[in-house]
């Protein structure tokens, strides 16, 4: 069993759980639960909890159950239910044979809710909801209690009775707690329990047109499964002494112990699900898997791993105070995990089309790469090369400024993998646009070396413009174009501070043969470009790109600076 002394990357919730644990709490069990709403589709936050959750199962030899809250049918739907499945296994975790609903539990909590009517601990209230609002009062005035609240017990059963048997319009009764209206916590002022909506239900269909509110299922639902420690984000941390009245006032079978923890805000994008519905609705994105969002379902789009993001769980690990994490962060995870296994390719994404005028015309030789330089298992594979090559248009200039080490004219480059070429004459359009370059090559430089061992400075990919496979480069920047809207002296809506940069795509690019096999997912590192995965709109004749992530890496300066002062 782990402990304090040996488990890496103690925080405050392993040194709860590992206190229960000496202490003999529970039996010694940890048992934690990940349950999700089905109304939109989970972001990179929800995959902190996803990594916390079964990652502290893991550790501690314990158990973690997937359990869908659905008592909200009216913005749930099974395509939620299905991506939340696909991102907690995409993640690398399972839940065995521990997958639940609350929709599960729903003839139980109406059992429990009798209880506590019948204990006068529970009331029909007729309050509209915005009298329960007036009445529930202010944080430094005290609410006031509901003509409803001194009901009888039996009066309120049977009206609790035929609640649920539908004689009553949505909005005409609710169920209420009987706590304390003049709390200083307004979530012990008589909270709602449950209330009344026709609506079908993606599971239980038209068998309920009442719906338990979540702050009375979820601790419920918590110790019907045996949860020992429910770890909430902070936002909960108010709700928590509601969760412990529940279970303390109805006969269930243990009672967990709730422990918040402060929820992910990362920068330069938004991490709400209504804000995400609404920019999916409004197609300012294109779906929920759009590369631009946080969701999990986006990132893998987008051509995030797994790997990368637990690693970055880790990183950002868990803490009692709310901050917000520097995107950079989350690249550099990626970086790193693909700069371990990311296969080189040579793609031109703005080609500059180069004749070499001494190289025999209808010669096609192969030339030797290596396709990864931090995995000498890798191996290599042989790229055609041709009299007429592609290269980036942004490798060459005219009348180069100071410090650029690429082609221009009178100036000798290196070819990656090939041979050391020299400009020799720039043609152009009736618009003085550069359309070719005429260059020679030197036929001892093979390999990128001399035998008089002279060097150039600038090194450029390229693509055999015989072998060229055309595709779609899609380059993908950050959502917004601020850190964090609510920080700006402006406040303004989110929708604002759209990034109208977010997405460049190009066309025209030019790529090596074997990226026409490129399988939808996989990861590639286009030399000087960054990183790249196939898009599921990739096919053979057209294959299309996700820029995952540019090879710059801010994260490391950031930590570099950091250490040096």
């Amino acid at each position: 069993m782990a402990n304090a002394e040996t488990t890496p990357g103690l925080n405050f919730i392993r040194s709860i759980i590992e206190a229960d644990i000496r202490a003999g709490r529970n039996g010694g069990r940890v048992h934690t639960r990940f349950p999700p709403e089905p109304n939109g589709y989970l972001h990179i936050g929800h995959a902190k909890s996803i990594c916390l959750n079964f990652g502290l199962a893991r550790d501690y030899h314990g158990l973690c159950n997937l359990r869908f809250d659905d008592t909200n049918p009216g913005k749930e739907d099974v395509e939620y239910v299905d991506s939340i499945l696909a991102d907690v296994h995409w993640l690398g975790f399972d839940w065995a044979d521990r997958l639940f609903y609350a929709s599960d539990y729903f003839e139980k909590l109406y059992e429990y809710a009798e209880h506590l009517i019948r204990t006068g601990k529970a009331y029909v209230c007729a309050l509209s909801a915005d009298q329960i609002r007036t009445y529930r009062g202010t944080l430094t005035e005290p609410g006031q209690d509901s003509p409803c609240r001194e009901r009888p017990a039996e009066e309120s059963l049977g009206l609790f009775r035929r609640m649920r048997a539908g004689e009553f319009a949505d909005g005409a009764y609710v169920l209420r707690a009987r706590i304390d209206m003049a709390s200083p916590n307004l979530n012990m002022r008589d909270p709602v329990l449950y209330r009344i909506r026709h609506e079908g239900h993606h599971r239980t269909g038209d068998r309920w047109c009442i719906y338990p509110m979540y702050d009375y299922t979820h601790p419920i639902s918590d110790a019907l499964e045996g949860i020992t420690h429910s770890i909430c984000t902070l936002e909960f941390e108010d709700h928590r002494p509601f969760y412990d009245w529940v279970l303390d006032n109805l006969p269930v079978p243990c009672h967990p112990q709730q422990i918040e923890f402060a929820r992910l805000n990362l920068s330069y994008t938004v991490m709400s699900k209504r804000k995400l519905l609404e920019l999916v609705d409004k197609a300012y994105v294109r779906g929920w898997d759009d590369p631009r969002l946080p969701t999990i379902a986006g990132l893998r789009r987008r051509g995030y791993t797994p790997e990368a993001i637990r690693d970055f769980a880790e990183k950002v690990g868990v803490a009692k105070r709310e901050s917000m994490v520097d995107m950079a962060l989350l690249e550099h995870c990626l970086r790193e995990d693909l700069n371990r296994r990311a296969p080189r390719r040579m793609a031109v994404l703005r080609p500059l089309k180069i004749v070499i005028t001494n190289y025999p015309e209808g010669r096609v030789e192969e030339v030797e790469a290596e396709n990864n330089p931090e995995d000498p298992a890798a191996g290599t594979r042989w790229l055609p090369f041709s009299r007429e090559i592609w290269i980036e248009r942004d490798d060459f200039r005219e009348d180069p400024p100071k410090k650029f080490f690429r082609l221009s004219p009178g100036r000798e480059i290196r070819l990656k993998h090939a041979y050391y070429i020299r400009c020799d004459e720039v043609i152009k359009d009736a618009e003085g646009r550069v359309t070719e370059l005429r260059c020679s090559y030197d036929p001892e430089s093979r390999g990128g070396w001399t035998q008089d061992n002279r060097k150039v400075l600038g090194t450029s990919h390229w693509v055999s413009i015989a072998h060229a496979v055309d595709a779609e480069a899609r380059l993908y920047d950050k959502l917004l174009s601020v850190p964090d809207p609510s920080a700006e002296k402006e406040q303004k809506d989110f929708k604002e501070c759209l990034n109208p940069g977010s997405l460049e795509i190009l066309s025209g690019c030019k790529v090596e043969p074997s990226l026409a096999r490129a399988k939808p997912g996989g990861f590639f590192q286009f030399l000087r470009q960054g990183y790249f995965c196939a898009d599921p709109d990739s096919t053979p004749e057209r294959p299309v790109f996700n820029r995952s992530v540019t090879l710059r890496d801010s994260w490391a300066r950031i930590e570099k600076s950091q250490q040096e002062k």
